[in-house]
């Protein structure tokens, strides 16, 4: 081994991300890689985009030959602005090329202004075993406010459909909308629960650079009322058995989403389609891939075995910053294994982070041997993370 290169002792869990980029509007506050498709998408693009999404698969193969998937993630854009059929077609391809562990996870997003009976269960019948449903609020004027093409009836029906079609799903929501009150998070809250969803992401809105909101900030809720939405999410969710496994996310025991986890875990992720990115293992490296971006271009490129436009090692000096981001997103943390494990690094590349973190009473001190942020470090996660910066 060169000096200076990494040394890997194992490869950690392998992750399977499908984007399709397609929604009938953008939202205004989404800086995600999504493009309206308001018409629709035509039967021969659906078909096309699958192809090229195959070819991208195929070019990809060497890099992960003999590798399990643990989980795959079908996202967006609205991936149910597909067909079922596409959906059943894109699984099958996939199938035969990677060996899936017994147990993968395979998780599709839907809107439920794509929603019609009984298409859910034709996703379920396609081999998606977890629906993620983009519901954001039961509240017509914050949808509308918000760009959702769905009303609070429509989100209603889905998340029926989804809860009779399968035995886990995730009803995600957002919070601290523009000029949302306090009762009005109350009562999305409670219509929410009413559904006992296995899983609940509840996000709180930002505006991110390069959206609509961006350009024209809408009135949004004070930091301090935004805190006591938080507060109040954590106890609504909390009454009805809801467990906060990450800054973002509550489940059910046993319902927690594991392809994410696998993120917060610093686990190995292959990305296919336009804008997609990869962070992939190797005995001696870790690399990011980044696919060209606008559907259009990525299908040509990928359909000619060229789809990735960035392809880099991170740097020696990145890599526990970017551990610690996402480790310290999980409630429970990380053993401090994982970072050796996943990182190739010894943990004296966190020590002066670890330290100050400690000093601070923003990561816990009960078990050396983990990584574990404090109540007060899950509070101020950002303060949290930054420590880690100095280390890269």
């Amino acid at each position: 081994m060169r000096p200076g290169l990494l040394q890997l002792q194992s490869l950690p869990p392998l992750s399977l991300y499908v984007h399709l980029p397609w929604c009938i509007q953008k939202c205004p506050y989404c800086d995600f890689n999504s493009h309206a498709a308001s018409g629709g998408l035509q039967q021969s693009t659906q078909e096309r985009y699958i192809a090229a999404l195959l070819a991208d698969l195929d070019a990809a193969l060497p890099l992960i030959w003999g590798r399990s998937v643990h989980s795959i993630f079908i996202g967006g854009g609205t991936p149910s602005l597909f067909a079922p059929e596409h959906i059943a077609e894109l699984l099958s391809q996939i199938r035969a090329r990677l060996r899936l562990t017994a147990e993968c996870e395979i998780t599709l997003e839907a809107n439920p202004g794509t929603f019609e009976r009984d298409r859910f269960k034709a996703f379920r019948q396609a081999g998606v075993t977890r629906l993620s449903v983009g519901v954001q609020s039961f509240n017509d004027q914050h949808l509308k406010t918000l760009g959702r093409v769905h009303s609070a009836d429509q989100a209603k029906a889905a998340l029926e459909e989804a809860a009779a079609c399968f035995d886990t799903f995730n009803l995600d929501l957002m919070y601290a909308l523009p000029n949302q009150t306090m009762e009005e998070l109350h009562a999305d809250l409670n219509t929410a629960l009413s559904f006992k969803p296995p899983h609940l992401s509840i996000y709180h809105l930002t505006i991110e650079p390069n959206t609509y909101f961006a350009k024209y900030p809408p009135p949004t809720p004070d930091e301090d009322t935004a805190y006591a939405m938080l507060d109040a999410i954590v106890e609504a969710t909390a009454s009805v058995g809801l467990q906060r496994y990450e800054v973002s996310a509550f489940s059910q025991k046993g319902h927690g989403c594991w392809h994410n986890t696998n993120y917060w875990q610093f686990g190995d992720y292959l990305g296919i389609g336009a804008g997609a990115h990869s962070k992939l293992s190797f005995a001696h490296r870790v690399i990011r891939q980044v696919r060209t971006r606008e559907p259009l271009a990525y299908m040509d490129a990928a359909l000619k075995g060229n789809a990735i436009t960035i392809d880099d090692e991170i740097k020696h000096k990145e890599l526990p910053f970017e551990f610690m981001l996402n480790a310290l997103r999980l409630k429970d943390g990380v053993p401090l294994d994982y970072f050796l494990e996943r990182t190739g690094l010894s943990s004296n590349a966190i020590k002066n982070g670890l330290q100050a973190a400690r000093h601070k009473g923003l990561m816990s001190t009960d078990d050396p041997q983990r990584l574990q942020a404090t109540e007060r470090g899950f509070d101020f996660l950002s303060d949290l993370q930054e420590l880690f910066l100095s280390n890269s």
